[in-house]
């Protein structure tokens, strides 16, 4: 199963890659893929991992992993420094970029770790159930992957450290069914926290990061883009 986890948790640099062939995306497009990976992101958090904590009788304990989520992400949102290039300086939208790319690759390594989880728990319950899990988890990596690119690129990262962070992000996937028996064994309760956690963290995200960018570049296809993220995000 850790194979199967692994190969999930690499469609996330396949996302990356995808970028990285195209080549820098217009304003308008821009404003697409971030408005397409907060909806995705949105969806996730909203109709996976919390409505799981609700299935799992377990809603006061995944609202207080939700809450942590969000902490840990507003206090890293005043921790990360002001980035700069190797010449010694960034223009403005460069740094909020790169910026949005760090936030959006801490909140899906986070959000990896759950799915991770998610799969481990399924295998132990039932092991077709676990690789079910696994190939969807694959097939919402990819944009994922997109979506952390998107912004580290304009921001001016180097294919090579960019590949190697989706890469990253995407292994945390592996590290969360390794130990996924062991969570599934501590009970529902810890399971939802982490769920709980993944959510908020993506929620915070979106909100103070993906979506006015988004709306800076361009309104309209912002709003393209989120509707359908979410609605693929829906059907996944």
């Amino acid at each position: 199963m850790l194979i199967y986890s692994a190969v999930a948790g690499l469609a996330t640099a396949l996302g990356a890659g995808i970028v990285l062939v195209l080549g820098t995306p217009s304003k308008r497009v821009l404003s697409l893929f971030l408005g397409f990976a907060a909806g995705i992101m949105l969806a996730i958090a909203t109709l996976e991992l919390l409505h799981h904590t609700r299935e799992m009788g377990q809603t006061v304990k995944g609202i207080i992993g939700f809450l942590c989520g969000v902490l840990l992400m507003h206090l890293l949102d005043y921790l990360i420094p002001h980035l700069h290039f190797r010449n010694g300086s960034c223009d403005q939208e460069q740094a909020e970029m790169l910026k949005v790319g760090f936030l959006i690759f801490l909140g899906i390594a986070v959000h990896n770790v759950a799915e991770g989880l998610a799969i481990g728990a399924g295998a132990i319950a039932w092991p077709e159930l676990g690789l079910s899990i696994a190939v969807a988890i694959g097939i919402h990596n990819i944009p994922e992957g997109m979506a952390t690119a998107v912004p580290l690129r304009i921001g001016g990262m180097a294919w090579a450290p960019l590949l190697f962070m989706a890469a990253a992000a995407g292994l945390m996937t592996v590290a969360g069914t390794a130990i996924g028996g062991l969570v599934f064994q501590a009970g529902a309760g810890t399971i939802a926290g982490a769920l709980g956690f993944a959510a908020g963290a993506m929620f915070y995200i979106v909100g103070d990061e993906l979506i006015p960018h988004a709306r800076n570049y361009h309104h309209y296809w912002a709003n393209i883009g989120l509707v359908g993220g979410f609605v693929l995000g829906a059907l996944m």
